[in-house]
């Protein structure tokens, strides 16, 4: 079975730094050979998770576009912005949602099972996002994906692109080639 790798940015603003990130990401994994499909959380606007509206309604229909998503990819490619010390709010929700069992599942969270995550943040601070991805990494592990070990964090990223939203700093373009490489190895490895 050939892998694929599902690639988002934890933020729905239009010129996020992450998003910008992410683009970088995608094309080192394009030269690495990996495929990817890339989506934007701003096409599949969610309600807060509520208990409640799921028991009376089910699963939103851009909730169940997006599990679907989710099951038919192996790898998560996310570059996951820092609000507050904490993960974004629209990735944590979107998380939330995705969670939640259709009525036909036989398994709770299958649609985290056997994954593979790589982890970028970008931020205007000067620790870029890490303390997001401390967050965004626990619980991804606690619902069954596996989490590359090492990930790119961008300092200052309002200072690090170009007009064109081409990444300035070199040092980081070869830590992003790296971890997207070395993420594509393990997952064709891990889904031969």
């Amino acid at each position: 079975m050939q892998a694929k790798v599902l690639a988002f940015a934890g933020s729905l603003r239009s010129g996020s730094f992450n998003k910008k990130l992410l683009l970088h990401a995608i094309a080192a994994g394009h030269k690495a050979g990996a495929v990817i499909t890339h989506i934007d959380l701003k096409d599949y606007p969610l309600p807060m998770y509520d208990g409640d509206d799921e028991e009376a309604s089910g699963l939103p229909d851009n909730a169940k576009r997006l599990k679907a998503l989710f099951m038919d990819h192996q790898g998560l490619l996310l570059a996951l912005p820092e609000y507050n010390s904490s993960m974004s709010a629209v990735f944590k929700n979107t998380i939330d949602w995705v969670s939640r069992p259709l009525p036909d599942e036989a398994e709770y969270l299958i649609c985290f099972k056997d994954k593979l995550a790589a982890l970028l943040s970008a931020s205007p601070g000067i620790l870029g996002g890490q303390r997001g991805l401390v967050s965004a990494k626990s619980v991804l592990e606690n619902i069954g994906t596996m989490v590359m070990p090492t990930h790119v964090s961008l300092p200052k990223a309002n200072q690090k692109f170009d007009a064109n939203g081409m990444l300035l700093d070199d040092k980081k373009s070869q830590d992003i080639a790296s971890l997207v490489s070395n993420f594509w190895q393990t997952l064709t490895k891990l889904h031969l």
